[in-house]
């Protein structure tokens, strides 16, 4: 299916894209599953949390810096980012995460701060990879327990005390209420931020062509980033 130029600025790859989406089905995750316009405009509002709304991406609430030097150093943004990069823990032009493998997804859940319960989209993310989660745990396990050789590299890219056991106990939770309920178990908030069902459901709310939505923001129907209201 081809695919226009915008979705190639927007999703990197649509065909991949549409794959992920394909999975996302599968799984059951969510009903109806956004097309590929939707995700584009969820993709937008993830732009624009990052431009206008940066303090809610990897800041913490809860627990002070690591007393390092790289800690302190690392907990200004603009000289945490270019490590990121290199650790391959974010991936900026992939703001949905659907293009993104669970091994990316995992590198980005071990090296980039959430704060609170951040880390469930990631988490409901990873489980529509077999195996994905279990792997995470895997690796999460060796770096509190201190056996992985960059558990110190790693607690200080995130920065801020606790962070790791923060995720290993919501891991839990989380693996636990899917083994029990079968499926992903609901966010504790309905928040596209928050949980990647959240984030689906946003998507698949709004107008699912670009010409339906020039003719809700055109009516007052529809606008960034709050997306589609009610006539």
């Amino acid at each position: 299916m081809s695919a226009p130029w915008h979705a190639y600025l927007l999703l990197v790859s649509p065909a991949v894209i549409d794959a992920q989406l394909a999975r996302v089905e599968a799984a059951g995750l969510v009903t109806p599953v956004p097309n590929r316009w939707q995700i584009e405009l969820g993709a937008l509002r993830m732009w624009h949390r990052a431009l206008f709304r940066a303090d809610t991406i990897g800041t913490c609430t809860q627990y002070p810096v690591r007393s390092s030097w790289r800690a302190r150093v690392l907990q200004y943004r603009p000289l945490r980012f270019p490590w990121l990069l290199r650790e391959r823990a974010v991936a900026p032009w992939d703001m949905s995460g659907l293009f993104s493998t669970s091994a990316r997804v995992i590198r980005h859940l071990l090296g980039a701060h959430h704060d609170a319960d951040q880390f469930v989209y990631d988490l409901e993310m990873l489980s529509i990879h077999p195996g994905g989660l279990q792997e995470l745990q895997a690796r999460l396990d060796r770096v509190v327990d201190g056996t992985d050789s960059r558990e110190n590299w790693l607690r200080d890219l995130c920065v801020y005390e606790r962070y790791h056991e923060s995720l290993a106990e919501g891991l839990e939770r989380f693996v636990t209420e899917l083994s029990a309920r079968g499926r992903v178990p609901e966010p504790e908030r309905d928040d596209p931020d928050v949980a990647f069902t959240s984030y689906l459901r946003w998507c698949a709310r709004q107008p699912p062509t670009p010409r339906a939505t020039f003719t809700a923001w055109t009516s007052g129907r529809f606008r960034f980033p709050d997306g589609l209201v009610a006539a």
